[in-house]
């Protein structure tokens, strides 16, 4: 089973979307659009919902 980390390699402020991308195997630059898009369709659930995943979701493990 895998297991949802943070990106340590592919990360552009905390590695949540990078992490997210190598989790359900899509683009990190698509979804950092999607994500950039759905800012301006929402009132602030995106950048609530990152903040959130920062928190809980663990870093990437490795020798780095």
């Amino acid at each position: 089973m895998r297991k949802l980390y943070r990106s340590r390699t592919n990360r552009k402020l905390a590695g949540v979307i990078g992490g997210i991308s190598q989790y359900i195997g899509i683009d990190a630059s698509l979804l950092r659009v999607l994500f950039i898009i759905s800012l301006f369709f929402t009132v602030g659930t995106p950048v609530i919902l990152y903040m959130i995943f920062v928190f809980l979701v663990p870093n990437e493990e490795g020798d780095f």
